[in-house]
């Protein structure tokens, strides 16, 4: 099928905004528009940067800014308190901040490309609801329903355990971001029981769609989006199996000569009393591994460091910064800079965003962060991973190292840095899978 093709079915102002913006649709839009615009149930998978999200929004978002011409407009959709159409769903606060951020582009750039063509354009409204929202912005929302609304698993439970579900009576898509992160949770079995009760206030069965990062066996998530019809049949769904792999550039590093001689106990002079004279302490890793991830860092222009537990981000990022500030790495105006910081589920919102946005602008160069980036929020350009221990899976791999290079067509790169020998094993296990394709099988819970 021709690229021309599968845009032939938008609207010109539409057609006219993605010329502009993208040489041509990556293999998942190509695969996954036509069954997307039918209205069949479609899971995407696809790799990281690979424009998942622009292939399950731009349908809906046609819908919403292009009038139909020559027919009355749908009487359920006058109500001003029922006019939310498309729900899009994010397992991460984060990551529907992102969301909802990116979105003002397509739409503020349609809206330009409908002015030229001189065609008819409706301004849809956007709005977030989650975990984060205040009362006070949570009581407009009900007031003053959004066309599509962005939100988590947690918070559509409390918007269809209240009156607000009145507001999502005309829902025609629902759009489950990131889905293989919850299909094996009790989290996912949860909103998959909030998604049946969606169905049950909604004038017609919405359309689900879900994206979902190479998975296997992709039949299993399938399964698990469509979930089961009131006769009890499994409802259909159209796998968009686009699970090209992405270039890996991936290395293990291990920044110490002789592994084995970790963890030993080896004497040590130090002054005090002659009884304390020689003191016992146990060989650590970690002095040989902030030097070189600090070398890593100060190569690159951004780097995301992994690790698996928050408590170790924020101490990693403080050593990093101490020994930054000890090498006498300076900032424009002759103060030292903090050039990493830490980034977890834990923090505010209010500071999740500032770190980001620095990110992004080059004001800091690195970030250490646990399973809170791991998912597919836009750091911008970041060109390096590091994953200190190994990662908890082939797949976790796969998505932290995918967040190097999240642009089509750009290699991913990635070092790994284990810490003591059994991780060395594991990871060299996990990074051979890695470059193999071979994902785990997963198992979504009944």
């Amino acid at each position: 099928m021709a690229d021309h093709d599968v845009l032939h079915g938008f609207s010109p102002a539409v057609r006219e905004w993605f010329a502009a913006s993208f040489p041509e649709p990556t293999q998942p839009q190509v695969e996954g528009w036509p069954s997307i615009r039918s209205g069949q149930h479609t899971l995407v998978c696809a790799p990281t940067g690979s424009g998942k999200t622009l292939t399950a929004f731009l349908s809906s978002i046609d819908r919403l800014v292009t009038p139909v011409v020559g027919e009355p407009p749908d009487p359920a959709l006058l109500n001003d308190k029922a006019r939310t159409r498309v729900l899009y769903i994010s397992p991460l606060r984060a990551l529907a901040f992102d969301v909802e951020k990116n979105l003002r582009s397509p739409l503020m750039g349609i809206r330009l490309a409908a002015e030229r063509l001189g065609v008819p354009y409706v301004e849809p409204t956007v709005a977030m609801r989650t975990g984060d929202t205040s009362a006070k912005d949570r009581q407009a929302l009900q007031r003053r329903p959004v066309d599509l609304l962005i939100t988590t698993p947690e918070s559509l439970y409390l918007m269809l355990t209240s009156e607000v579900r009145n507001t999502l009576v005309n829902v025609d898509t629902v759009i489950i971001d990131e889905i293989h992160a919850m299909a094996t949770t009790k989290r996912g079995a949860h909103l998959m029981l909030s998604l049946e009760r969606l169905e049950a206030v909604t004038k017609r069965p919405p359309q689900r769609i879900g994206l979902s990062a190479t998975q296997r066996p992709l039949d299993e998530i399938a399964h698990f989006l469509g979930g089961h019809g009131p006769g009890g049949a499994r409802r259909p769904v159209t796998i968009i199996d686009a699970g090209i792999r992405k270039p890996l550039e991936v290395e293990v590093v291990v920044p110490v000569e002789d592994m084995g001689a970790m963890g030993q106990v080896v004497s040590e002079l130090r002054s005090g009393p002659a009884s304390s004279a020689m003191q016992g302490q146990r060989s650590s890793i970690w002095p040989s591994i902030y030097p070189r991830i600090l070398q890593q860092v100060l190569q690159h222009r951004t780097t995301i460091i992994f690790c698996n537990a928050r408590r170790q981000a924020e101490r990693l990022a403080a050593r990093l910064n101490e020994l930054a500030e000890n090498e006498g790495i300076v900032g424009l105006e002759g103060q030292a800079v903090e050039l990493v910081t830490a980034h977890h589920g834990s923090l505010a919102r209010e500071q999740r965003v500032v770190i980001e946005d620095e990110l992004k602008r080059g004001v800091l160069r690195a970030i250490v962060a646990t399973s809170s980036l791991e998912l597919g929020i836009d750091m911008g350009a970041v060109d390096l991973v590091i994953q200190v221990e190994s990662p908890p899976s082939v797949a976790s791999g796969l998505q932290r190292v995918g967040r190097a290079g999240h642009q089509v067509g750009v290699a991913s790169r990635g070092v790994f840095m284990p810490k003591h020998r059994g991780d060395l094993v594991q990871t060299a296990v996990v990074v051979e899978r890695m470059r193999a394709g071979l994902i785990e099988e997963m198992h979504v819970v009944r």
